[in-house]
């Protein structure tokens, strides 16, 4: 098989390693050890964003635990022959998405790409539109998201905290963000060369890890664009089919259905709660515009940095959020939450009670008043 490679960060980092004759385990005692009060001028090469593909839409492979590539196959079908690998985390151009064949699954959709079809599940849609950096930060900080297909990081205040950052590291992984991720940035600063550096956070679960990143790979979020949707309508509610063959939701204001998507529920021991039998349902009790998630059931554990568009309806931890590292919306694939993706799991979290303070970013209820959840 043609191991098919377009140009990718993990390629880029690699060579703009040997060029400064910074070996890779250099790099990585550096990211552990943080650089908090050191100058970053020997290590800035790392912080160029990749020459990422030219194309009007991309997607970005997500392979995690399928042994971390895919195989692009000559037409959309589980049995076509593969006429090359891709491995996780390579960009490719999105030509367009065509329904194909894989047997016993629910989700039939490819992406075509130069080189080929790629089952849609393993490919993330993303866009490269590098923002402009703030000339000054608000006093309080601001909130971002991710406007590249990825950013590497380098971190402030190692050793790494959370698990996720921990696997990376012990794997010589270089510190990463994806496309669509919500973060907080607390501070910024310009190098000699004038390029800027946001510090990046995360405002809520975070175990305590702070990075750098470049700036341009970060796009401020906006009030008008979190303004409540519908905010007078008191009769709404969402309803949930996690049934095998449906795996979607619906938003209703009164009997009238204003919304629809596909989404992921809970698989295996991991099973999204149903409503109680003649109940009214669940109720969202807390939102955020960013959560570190992280649990554990039978089937093992996770850690999950900067999910966006949390609302919280169940337990301590039962939620719709945005996802980014599967696109297989239309099929079981979380550990209880429903996934949906960064555009339905906004919107939803724009029309649903409560609404949310934009300088928090989160709102808890104390009572009744949340948005009904039907599952």
């Amino acid at each position: 098989q043609k191991l098919t490679k377009w140009p990718s960060g993990r390629e880029i980092f690699c060579m703009q390693a040997f060029n400064n004759q910074l070996s890779r385990r250099d790099f990585l005692k550096v990211a552990a050890a943080g650089v908090g009060g050191i100058t970053l001028q020997p290590w800035q090469q790392l912080f160029n964003l990749p020459d990422f593909p030219q194309s009007e839409k991309l997607g970005r492979v997500v392979a995690d635990g399928l042994g971390g590539w895919v195989d692009i196959k000559v037409a959309p079908d589980y049995d076509a022959a593969s006429v090359g690998t891709v491995y996780e985390d390579t960009v490719v151009p999105w030509l367009r998405e065509k329904v194909g064949r894989w047997p016993w699954r629910n989700n039939q959709r490819w992406v075509e790409t130069p080189e080929g079809f790629i089952w849609s599940p393993y490919v993330q849609p993303v866009k490269n539109d590098p923002a402009q950096p703030v000339t000054e930060l608000p006093q309080q900080g601001m909130w971002v998201e991710v406007c590249v297909p990825y950013v590497e990081a380098i971190i402030a205040n190692g050793p790494p905290r959370s698990a996720w950052w921990r696997f990376r590291l012990e794997n010589g992984q270089t510190y990463r963000f994806y496309y669509s991720q919500i973060l907080w940035v607390d501070q910024m600063k310009t190098e000699s060369d004038g390029s800027i550096l946001y510090r990046i956070n995360e405002r809520y679960g975070n175990p305590g890890d702070i990075f750098w990143c470049p700036a341009e790979a970060f796009r401020p979020l906006t009030t008008e664009e979190t303004l409540p949707i519908n905010p007078d309508v008191t009769d709404k509610r969402i309803e949930v089919d996690i049934s095998w063959k449906e795996q979607h939701l619906s938003c209703y204001e009164g009997n009238t259905e204003v919304y629809f998507c596909r989404i992921s529920s809970g698989k295996a021991e991991g099973a999204t709660p149903l409503s109680p039998a003649y109940s009214p349902g669940y109720m969202i009790w807390r939102k955020l515009y960013s959560l570190h998630m992280g649990g554990s059931t039978a089937a093992g554990s996770w850690d999950v940095p900067a999910v966006g568009w949390t609302s919280l309806f169940h337990g301590d931890g039962v939620a719709i959020h945005s996802t980014y590292w599967h696109n297989n919306y239309g099929e079981p694939m979380s550990h209880g939450c429903i996934n949906a993706s960064p555009d339905d799991s906004k919107w939803i979290f724009r029309w649903a009670n409560p609404q949310v303070p934009f300088e928090t970013g989160d709102l808890t209820l104390q009572g009744d008043g949340g948005t009904r959840v039907i599952v």
